[in-house]
């Protein structure tokens, strides 16, 4: 293998990802995410739906092929097809794609029980349809469907169709590890031996994640010499889903720094959480690159060392993704985690101080509190009987109505500095319309308020209707985000006392 080579990125998340079970995309929201993955992370390819599946994927098949061919994309944009004669190739024409990605079989176990043919009369039928399809203007590729239990196996089968597509006019062939069953070793050997076996042909590599090896076989695909991996946003995906995007790329650029890609890592956690959204597909806290704890301090000897030489930094630093270190506060929290805390709130203590607000941010984590440091102040306040904090902001009243076929509306009186506002909105909800009339009051003041990034609501388990209520809402101000959070038996009320807590410290 030569020194320095490139490396094709395809990522299949609108396509392979949006198997997700309860998953499916809008159009509006396919391009959206096809916009953001060639203009903003830039990958090299997109596969974006499979042809014939629905009236809604072919409109959005349309839109992104529309899009893409006005941008000079269109060569990026895949669509997975079918040896299903002219049906497949019709389809591709009508959407206005040019890319075809041909599922074909990879394992005689899936020829002879799932298609009862012969792999000659196989052949012959996906010659036909690529004949086809160069012949209307279209570029092939071809997926080896079970591919790794080809390898396993049938091999003989596998390179016998490996000589006869070595012969055709196509552009990449896709091997997959279908149901995720292939080890690191194993896809080196495979790999590397089609390869060195084939060197005129561009090979990718396709991984899924049923053993948590998506990421490790994705590695070893590489050494062994694949030409492109596949890869979708958060590991969406058929059961355990598809190997990660952000991981994936994390671990090629820290241990493969002679592999080079065109992705823009810090693009990845913004596409994370667009996604995240869309699809209602719940990133795991601790995922690594995207997950909203994977750069969280949480014990204080960590906080610690990070303070004296940064000695528990490594190269997976946040801000190559274009987010921050935190320190978590919880019974785990020790001096430095809090320092740390109020140094970014521009508040200093003395060390008596400190060890008494250090007790009680423990003790609230032995009750499972969550403690954020908006509450900081508060806490504060409360352990040394000060005036820390300060309400500049108090939200004196406020009318709630939600009616049958009217949308919902608030009334609210709210004192900023001793200043007194009254405004009237309304929403989609009514924390919407609490939204709407703050935003009233605070554009009279030539003021923005941050925007909300994140809305989570918790009950206990467990919990009845009069249970007490905790949202935790992220909002983002100045380039930087920070977390408050509300208790109430009513979830709009406890909106509202994560708000003020937001009022207050911006």
């Amino acid at each position: 293998m030569s020194s320095s080579r490139y490396l094709e990125i395809m990522d299949t998340t609108l396509r392979d990802g949006e198997q997700t079970s309860g998953v499916s995309f809008t159009a509006s929201e396919k391009l959206t995410i096809a916009q953001l993955l060639l203009t903003d992370v830039k990958v090299d390819r997109i596969e974006i739906a499979s042809a014939r599946v629905s009236d809604g994927e072919f409109a959005a098949v349309k839109a992104i092929t529309k899009w893409a061919k006005a941008k000079g994309l269109l060569h990026k944009v895949e669509v997975l097809t079918f040896v299903d004669g002219d049906v497949s190739v019709q389809w591709m024409q009508k959407a206005g794609a040019k890319v075809m990605n041909l599922l074909t079989k990879g394992s005689l176990n899936h020829l002879t029980h799932q298609l009862k043919k012969k792999p000659e009369q196989h052949f012959a039928e996906v010659a036909a349809v690529i004949a086809l399809a160069r012949k209307k203007g279209l570029e092939c590729n071809v997926y080896l469907e079970d591919w790794s239990n080809g390898m396993r196996h049938s091999r003989e089968y596998v390179f016998q169709y490996l000589d006869f597509l070595q012969h055709q006019p196509v552009k990449r062939v896709m091997l997959p590890d279908t149901l995720g069953v292939l080890i690191p070793s194993e896809v080196y050997e495979f790999i590397s031996s089609i390869v060195q076996r084939y060197p005129g042909l561009h090979f990718d590599f396709h991984a899924h994640n049923d053993y948590d090896l998506g990421t490790a076989n994705v590695l070893e695909g590489i050494k062994a010499g694949a030409h492109g991996i596949h890869l979708t946003i958060n590991g969406m995906g058929e059961r355990a889903g598809n190997a990660p995007l952000a991981s994936a790329i994390a671990v090629l650029n820290d241990f493969l720094p002679t592999v080079k890609t065109s992705v823009v890592e810090k693009s990845l956690y913004t596409v994370s959480k667009l996604v995240e959204t869309f699809s209602g597909f719940r990133i795991p806290v601790n995922k690594p690159v995207v997950g909203e704890n994977v750069f969280t301090q949480t014990a204080g000897i960590h906080a610690d060392g990070d303070k004296k030489n940064k000695l528990y930094f490594s190269d997976l630093m946040p801000e190559r993704f274009g987010r921050q270190r935190k320190y978590a506060l919880g019974k785990t929290s020790g001096k430095a985690n809090i320092e740390n805390n109020l140094a970014q709130l521009g508040l200093h203590l003395s060390d008596p101080d400190l060890k008494k607000v250090t007790q009680r941010i423990i003790e609230l984590g032995d009750r499972k509190e969550v403690v954020t440091q908006a509450d900081l102040p508060y806490i504060i306040s409360d352990v040394l009987n000060s005036n820390t904090i300060e309400e500049k902001v108090t939200i004196e009243n406020y009318v709630l109505t939600h009616s049958k076929n009217l949308n919902p509306s608030v009334t609210l009186k709210i004192s900023i500095e001793g200043e007194l506002f009254e405004e009237h909105a309304q929403g989609d909800g009514q924390y919407d319309a609490f939204m709407n009339a703050l935003k009233k009051v605070y554009k009279k003041r030539k003021q923005e308020l941050p925007s909300l990034t994140d809305y989570a609501v918790r009950i206990p388990p467990g919990g009845k209707s009069d249970a007490l209520c905790e949202t935790v809402i992220t909002w983002s101000y100045n380039g930087k985000e920070f977390i408050t959070r509300g208790l109430d038996s009513d979830q709009t009320v406890s909106a509202i006392k994560a708000t003020q807590k937001m009022l207050n410290q911006i």
